[in-house]
């Protein structure tokens, strides 16, 4: 099974004060260990090391240790997937067809991916947003 996570499982998964700590870490370890192959969104990692830097924990998390749980977590164990320059056409060209505005363009980016890479599941904590800014992929959005 061809499974992409979300930005908001990742954090969740690598951040042990994390409410959804659990849950999220078993995506990740499912996806790591196998059988299931994880993917991930090339913008997911912009985000999350823009997230890990920035949370409010204590000690905080370093730049120099976001990149590294980054790079042994995600870069060196997941599927990345790209967009093209037409790619973020079609999705402000979707979104603005729906009506669609702000941060919600994130997650329209993180679900053009999940459909380019023909994905079985994908795996988010925001899933009433996901769902409504690509409704025909709303059987595949599942929480963790």
């Amino acid at each position: 099974m061809r499974i992409l996570l979300d930005t908001s499982v990742l954090v969740a998964a690598m951040v042990e004060a994390h409410p959804a700590h659990g849950q999220g870490f078993a995506w990740l370890k499912r996806v790591i260990d196998g059988p299931d192959q994880g993917l991930v969104a090339a913008h997911s990692l912009a985000e999350l090391y823009a997230v890990l830097t920035t949370l409010p924990v204590h000690p905080p998390i370093s730049p120099l240790d976001a990149e590294q749980l980054i790079k042994r977590n995600i870069t060196e164990r997941l599927e990345i997937v790209f967009l093209s320059d037409r790619d973020y056409i079609q999705v402000i060209e979707h979104l603005a067809a729906l009506g669609i505005v702000g941060g919600a363009t994130y997650d329209a980016l993180i679900l053009r991916a999940a459909d380019n890479a023909q994905v079985d599941l994908v795996v988010t904590l925001n899933e009433k947003d996901f769902r409504r800014v690509y409704p025909h992929l709303a059987d595949k959005i599942v929480a963790p």
